[in-house]
Parts: C-alpha cells; structure tokens; sequence
C-alpha cells in the first residue's frame, strides 16, 4: 500500500444539493470510498478471515464547501495503528489548490458472522501509518444532553449498505432533512462530528432529539427503542456559518 493516495474528483449532481453546494454526506463518501480504494489490496484478506471495516468517528473542517462541475484533489493516508483503531485522514483541494476540507476517520475491524469487533493485534491485519503534520485530532465522544425537537424516521431499503446495516453517509442526510432548504440557503457546515454507536437495521425506527442552538450549532442523537430502553445508535454536531 502506498503511503499517501489521490485522486482527481468531477462534482457531479449526485455529490451536490439543491443549491450546487458539495452535501456533508458526500464529504463522508468520498473518505468512505477513498479508504476503500486506498485498502484494496486488503479486500481478499478480509473477505477470507470474515472481517469488514466499520467506521467509528469522523470529524469534518471545512475552509470552503466544493461546488458543482468543479474538480478537487483528494488525498488519504492511514494514520498510525491504535490499540483499539485505525485513523485515517483526508484532504481535498481545489483547482488552485486551496484546501476545501479536511477530516479524521476511526476504523475498526468487525467480524461478519458475530458483529464483534476485532482488535488490531489479534486482526492478523497490518497498516503502516503516515504522519504528515496537521492532521485533525481524533474526535471525542458526543455526550448526549436533553434536546429539545424530536422526529421518527424509519430504516429503509436504500439506506443500507452491503454489510445490512445503515450506511454512514446515511445519517449526514437525515440530519440534513431535519432543516428547510431556507435554511441551507444561507448557511453552509463548517465543522462536524459524527460519532456511530451501534448498527441500524432495515426496518427500526429511530428516534431523532435534535436543537439548533443560538450559536448555529445543531445537536442531534438518533435512539433506538428496545426493551421499553433507549439506545443510542449515532449522534452528531454541527456548526455552520
């Protein structure tokens, strides 16, 4: 594996939203795919040993949002192996070749059959990791606090994934959608948090406890109901312009 991998990235529709501005999920299908393309070599290994990758955390900073038909530069890189995860960062540049944002992914390792995660030092799996200076700090937790607004939302068909649970960039979208498009119109993300907690399936509803404070800071923790108890399946922040 290559230490640093890029690739030239065209804005198409799919990437944007109403107003040509680059959607925060597509910020994190991009790092998604990326990993992806970068870790090919570890695709067969994986696939005999029943072991998939899992995102944890991703934290997002973004200096400008990409717009449509534009082409960026983006860069991946594995970060040093934890005890427990592998970090990996992003950065995406313009034609001019200012930065549009950057983020910090955790990854781990999840065996198929059982759903448990799998250390890196029983994973059997070895990434060599890259420090190239201004890499984001890895994200904290979310603590969750009372939230004012609530909504329910069904998993659905087109959002899972191969592994048969709701897909990461997923939940970027339902968050997005518990705004109005007046609102997007004039306010652009500038830092988010995504912290995933446990798996959402085809057919649960979740709960969404969401508030957009006075500081244009918008919470949201999504709840899974179970066994008359409340479980938290992801929760998130962020802060626009």
């Amino acid at each position: 594996m290559e230490p640093i991998f890029e690739k030239d990235i065209h804005v198409t529709g799919t990437y944007v939203n109403r107003y040509g501005k680059m959607k925060p999920s597509a910020l994190l299908y991009l790092a998604q795919e990326m990993a992806g393309m970068h870790s090919v070599e570890l695709t067969d290994i994986l696939n005999q040993r029943h072991l998939f990758w899992a995102v944890t955390r991703h934290r997002v900073q973004i200096s400008r949002i990409p717009t449509w038909d534009e082409t960026i530069r983006v860069q991946t890189w594995p970060m040093p192996t934890t005890r427990v995860a592998y970090p990996r960062s992003m950065v995406a540049y313009d034609a001019q070749g200012n930065e549009c944002f950057r983020s910090i992914s955790i990854w781990v390792l999840m065996d198929k059959d059982t759903r448990n995660m799998i250390l890196p030092g029983k994973s059997g799996i070895s990434v060599v990791g890259t420090i190239r200076g201004g890499e984001l700090p890895s994200p904290n937790g979310l603590i969750a606090k009372p939230l004012g607004s609530s909504s329910h939302r069904n998993v659905c068909f087109t959002d899972l994934d191969r592994n048969g649970h709701m897909n990461n960039t997923r939940y970027l979208d339902w968050i997005d959608d518990l705004l109005p498009s007046a609102f997007h119109a004039g306010h652009t993300p500038r830092e988010f948090t995504v912290c995933y907690l446990s798996e959402a399936r085809e057919g649960q509803e979740l709960e969404l406890k969401w508030d957009l404070l006075s500081d244009k800071c918008l919470q949201v923790d999504a709840l899974r109901r179970e066994e008359d108890q409340d479980h938290r399946v992801f929760s998130a922040q962020i802060l626009y312009d």
